[in-house]
């Protein structure tokens, strides 16, 4: 989209519109992925329970996911519930898949309307098949749409995903009868979850904590960080502008030097 449709949606006069203007869209990130956290903090901070922290983080997606289409960015990964959250109490991991299923069913046509492709990350066969049938469902209605390329990262876990690609690459290789020798970089990202997309250029982390959390760990190797104190709950527009503007503010040197 260009910059006048996105003003079209922005208040005039606000911070907002000036983060909109001062951003170079050459240069955008092509590939974001959000550590979602604080959702419980924000319930707690609230007198709330801890569900109503996941249900208010719905309104951060929903924003975030148009917002960053919107932009024109390339791919968006959220990481929603990781393989360490089954350890959370039952009625939780319940509540957190309920709104999820919900979330797929309310903004399914949103999704298709902006153009955006739907994919999960992660172990999805683990999963309850109900939830398994709503995420399919988004998938394969959205797979032909060629705007934004919203990922969830769902039963994900950064080392279990390096595990799978490591054990889907040696069948490979043993089914060639090729040599662990001719194993490249390139050869374990094919079988990445994320594989051919682009590597995250800005990682953004809610609620201020300093953690990958296990996070897309191959991937993130170059990403620029971009920690926020903001619960993920608060989370909106604006602060991804911010976070785009920052990391339009940093030079990527990749290992190497400035040139003199």
């Amino acid at each position: 989209m260009s910059l006048q449709d996105l003003l079209e949606v922005v208040p005039a006069g606000t911070s907002e519109e000036d983060m909109l203007r001062a951003i170079d869209f050459t240069r955008l990130p092509r590939h974001v992925a959000i550590i979602m956290d604080g959702n419980g903090r924000w319930a707690k901070l609230r007198q709330k329970r801890r569900v109503e922290g996941h249900r208010a983080g719905i309104d951060s997606v929903r924003d975030t996911v148009e917002t960053a289409a919107r932009l024109g960015l390339e791919v968006l990964t959220l990481y929603a519930f990781s393989i360490e959250n089954w350890k959370r109490p039952e009625s939780e991991v319940a509540t957190l898949m309920g709104l999820l299923k919900h979330y797929l069913r309310s903004e399914l046509d949103t999704l298709l309307r902006n153009d955006i492709r739907f994919r999960v990350v992660g172990r999805e066969q683990a999963l309850e098949s109900d939830v398994r049938s709503e995420l399919d469902r988004a998938a394969e209605r959205t797979r032909h749409n060629s705007g934004l390329q919203f990922n969830i990262a769902l039963n994900y876990g950064g080392r279990a995903e390096i595990i799978d690609a490591v054990r889907r690459l040696v069948a490979e290789l043993q089914q060639r009868g090729a040599s662990p020798d001719t194993i490249s970089e390139a050869d374990l990202a094919r079988h990445l979850y994320t594989a051919g997309q682009p590597d995250p250029d800005l990682l953004i982390r809610t609620s201020g904590e300093l953690r990958i959390s296990n996070f897309l760990l191959w991937q993130i190797a170059y990403s620029e960080i971009w920690v926020t104190d903001v619960l993920w709950p608060d989370f909106r527009r604006k602060h991804l502008l911010q976070a785009i503007l920052d990391f339009q503010k940093r030079e990527r040197r990749y290992g190497g030097i400035t040139p003199a």
